[in-house]
């Protein structure tokens, strides 16, 4: 049989390489056809790579915990007893960067921080992932580990890419500059200002009664997320309480039913969903990110949904065309996400190009929260637990007390480019849509 080389598979929107964490086959084993031949991982989601093909493994190409570019091949196979052709192995990783890194061009006369220098190789000791390139680029500027992960990134879940780190080169060059102080006459004097140094780690100590626990691989990749949120974005949070009682009543009514017919169960998070996806046609400038001093205003309406995993770690599946979804729509869609989410079984493309969150920390019991905005969203809302209430209604007669469902709504956004009255505005009529919600509505 003639060769095949086993090619790393696109893995969704804007996911250009992996990292290959296990081999699930050794050389001079026979593969059937979409048996799965290697583990993958690429930002959240653990992925397996199945063969195209029926034979035996030849060669792998790559070792584990070597990172691969999409449509790159990984390994060859063939039939039993045949060698591998005359194949180009791979180049090591820093000749494949110095091919695409950009030209060198010239710099301003000005001298950095000597310590970055000297620190610059301790990038690969980094817990923050940096693509070959991105480090090529930090090793050729002089960027320590220090400064590097403070750059703000606009890739893949906060990754920092290489348009990020050209943009970055030339104001690290001008802040440089202009942190010397100025003279009178307006001449930089000699002395250079001190360099502005990062705020020390705090020191933990640990007794020999204390349980060290390393982070897991999600749990790094979700740090840094987080952190990278909140230097990129100003956070600014608004809370509306809404009055949940006719959907409370609605759902209790039909649950049933709607099991019977539609074999999936009914939850409080897709009718959430519906109204928020109402709101965002009301105020479309919420499904929106931003790129320096750009706005990108998204066409589709991809909700996120923040997932707890049995592990304890979270992710983001993401609904895509949420708009345009019925509730039974998205009550499966919302059903199936959870559950491939919980048995591990998410692809790279179901946590891709969301557009706005929703977190539901009621599942935990919480009233409300402060929730992080999900890089590069600007805008992500908390639901909280539905709890019975006294409430002051509205009646004929006059005011009463009744008992009524009610629930907080968080709204996070970002103060850059969302103002409080628009943040505003948007989590009120999210709530107007739950109270408006009709009683007698079929499914």
């Amino acid at each position: 049989m003639a060769q095949v080389e086993l090619l790393m598979p696109k893995m969704g929107e804007s996911v250009a390489e992996a990292t290959i964490t296990s081999w699930l086959k050794e050389e001079g084993d026979t593969i059937e056809a979409d048996e799965s031949v290697v583990e993958i991982t690429t930002d959240k989601v653990d992925s397996e790579v199945p063969s195209t093909a029926e034979g035996v493994l030849i060669k792998k190409l790559f070792n584990e915990g070597d990172v691969v570019q999409v449509g790159q091949a990984i390994a060859i196979i063939g039939a039993e007893g045949e060698a591998a052709a005359e194949t180009p192995s791979p180049a090591p990783k820093a000749e494949i960067v110095n091919e695409a890194a950009p030209a060198a061009t010239p710099q301003p006369a000005v001298v950095n921080t000597p310590v970055a220098a000297t620190q610059s190789s301790d990038i690969t000791n980094s817990d923050r992932f940096y693509s070959p390139l991105v480090k090529s680029i930090a090793k050729e500027e002089g960027i320590a580990i220090a400064e590097l992960e403070t750059i703000p990134g606009t890739g893949q879940n906060g990754r920092v890419t290489k348009k990020d780190m050209l943009n970055y080169i030339p104001t690290r060059n001008i802040e440089t500059a202009t942190s010397a102080p100025i003279s009178k006459n307006g001449n930089a004097s000699a002395k250079p200002a001190p360099a502005v140094k990062e705020a020390p780690q705090p020191v933990v100590s640990a007794s020999g009664e204390d349980e060290i626990i390393e982070m897991d691989r999600m749990r790094k990749l979700i740090a840094n997320h987080m952190v990278a949120s909140k230097q990129t974005s100003p956070h600014v949070t608004s809370y509306v309480e809404a009055d949940m009682t006719n959907i409370v009543n609605w759902r209790n009514k039909v649950k049933n039913e709607f099991l019977s017919r539609e074999n999936e169960k009914i939850t409080f998070t897709p009718i959430i969903m519906e109204a928020i996806v109402k709101a965002i046609k009301d105020f479309p400038m919420i499904n929106i990110s931003v790129d320096a001093e750009n706005i990108i205003k998204k066409k589709n309406i991809n909700i996120g949904m923040a997932t707890a995993l049995p592990s304890g770690n979270l992710i983001v599946p993401v609904i895509k065309n949420a708009d345009q979804l019925n509730l039974v729509g998205l009550t499966k869609a919302v059903n199936s996400l959870a559950n491939k989410a919980r048995n591990n079984q998410l692809d790279p493309d179901d946590i891709a190009g969301g557009t706005y969150t929703v977190t539901n920390v009621g599942s935990f019991g919480n009233v409300m929260g402060t929730p992080i905005i999900n890089q590069p969203q600007v805008a992500i809302m908390a639901v909280g637990v539905i709890q019975k209430k006294p409430t002051v209604i509205e009646t004929p007669n006059g005011d009463a007390i009744a008992i009524r469902h009610k629930m907080f709504l968080s709204h996070a956004y970002d103060h850059r480019v969302v103002d409080g009255a628009l943040g505003g505005m948007f989590v009120r009529r999210v709530a107007d849509y739950l109270e408006d919600f009709d009683v007698n509505r079929e499914f």
